[in-house]
């Protein structure tokens, strides 16, 4: 141990003369660890809001699709082959797929006894959706297999809110009104199409679980009166989500210019750069915590070189440098950083772990994504946060050790 640290260390656990500066610097501590503790756990919060959500909208969407400028330009010929058949089976042998599926995108009329609203339905091949969506893996009641019924209404699946809304059960019969609707000698007529509730999920954001419904993919085209090799386009679902707009670009480079490809994260760009956004903001207003803290450096380590100034002055007369005085102050500002942030460290991640293990906040249903708090603890943002509180207080240092190093020995002896 240098002398350095050795004096460092007696001047920060000693008795002093003026107990008014060791409560001082006990503050210090405690703010850098509030601000620390209070930083690791929001942004665990934060962070496990951003994936809970992400997590959420990859259920329930494609990691990337690919659609025509004109739908007809991807029917599939009378015999089953061609059109988007082809161009299915060559993006699933593509290395980054997982899996690529054909769907169809309209929105309708749903009716029941008890009322009616505007709804979003989509249509899925059944025997792939469930591998493919993971929302569908692990309905809440009834069964994919049921979208296709050999006889009366065919099924469909919606979402919990719609069902507590409106009162539906697995077996609920619904009618679907088509926009397009029919011509007749009488006049345009609206096509309605009753079906059958065969299942109901539960993604947890609102707009889902509220406005959205699956059918069977021929069964969405016998809604909305389209041919039956007609498809809105292709979802696309990679084994890494997190490299859709790479893949699609790459992806874009080998489609015929009436084609073009869309990712999830360029969709969804403005909502994780709002939370981005905020993450910054809140870190920067948590990290003023930490700047009081080290404030209080300054005025411990101030105050102490006043007490000290006899001390510094015979250490100095003994033969230490200024750099030797100004490392013992920076050292003990240092160390009184370090123990706040480890302070800040065991606090904040205990309460972290907590949180996410007995979930006691809980959250209003249907206002946010998730009835709890997610905790999401990231070793990035961990470590940046240790190192942004020690740099703070490594800054709060100079200034009072600069003013010990400039002590000049005669002068501060003269009057002893």
């Amino acid at each position: 141990m240098g002398f350095e640290l050795f004096i460092a260390l007696r001047y920060l656990f000693s008795k002093r003369q003026q107990a008014f500066i060791s409560v001082i610097s006990i503050m210090s501590v405690l703010g850098v660890a509030i601000g620390v503790g209070a930083l690791v756990v929001v942004m665990g919060v934060y962070n496990g809001f951003t994936e809970d959500i992400r997590n959420k909208i990859l259920g329930a969407n494609s990691h990337a699709f690919v659609q025509s400028l004109a739908p007809e330009l991807l029917d599939v010929n009378e015999n089953g082959s061609g059109g988007y058949v082809d161009l299915v089976k060559e993006i699933k042998s593509l290395s980054q797929v997982r899996s690529a599926t054909p769907f169809l995108y309209t929105e309708v009329l749903f009716s029941s006894p008890r009322g009616a609203t505007g709804l979003i339905i989509r249509g899925i091949e059944p025997k792939n959706a469930d591998e493919a969506l993971t929302m569908l893996q692990h309905l809440k009641a009834g069964s994919l297999d049921d979208l296709i019924r050999p006889h009366g209404a065919q099924g469909i699946v919606v979402g919990e809110d719609l069902a507590s809304r409106f009162g539906l059960q697995v077996g609920s019969r619904i009618n679907l009104m088509s926009p397009s609707g029919e011509r007749t000698t009488a006049g345009f007529v609206p096509k309605i199409v009753a079906y059958r509730v065969a299942g109901i999920f539960k993604t947890g954001l609102n707009d889902y679980d509220n406005r959205l419904a699956f059918v069977s993919l021929q069964s969405a085209r016998d809604l909305i009166g389209v041919p039956k090799g007609r498809i809105t386009g292709i979802e696309i679902f990679l084994k890494d989500p997190m490299k859709a707009k790479e893949f699609t670009q790459e992806l874009q480079k080998k489609l015929p210019d009436y084609l073009y490809a869309k990712n999830w994260i360029d969709i969804n760009a403005g909502l994780f750069a709002a939370l981005q956004l905020e993450r910054i903001g809140m870190f920067i207003v948590l990290a003023l915590i930490v700047l009081v803290g080290s404030f209080s450096i300054i005025t411990s380590l101030v105050m102490l070189v006043m007490e000290k100034t006899k001390d510094i002055a015979i250490l100095m007369s003994m033969g230490a440098s200024s750099s030797s005085i100004r490392k013992i102050f920076m050292l003990q500002g240092t160390i009184i950083g370090f123990m706040g942030t480890l302070i800040g460290y065991i606090g904040g991640l205990t309460l972290a772990f907590l949180l996410k293990k007995y979930q006691f906040i809980e959250l209003p249903a249907g206002v946010y994504a998730s009835d709890h708090l997610p905790v999401l603890i990231s070793f990035a943002d961990t470590a940046l946060i240790g190192l942004a509180s020690m740099f703070m207080c490594f800054l709060a240092t100079i200034y009072p050790a600069r003013q010990a190093a400039k002590l000049v020995p005669a002068e501060a002896l003269r009057y002893e």
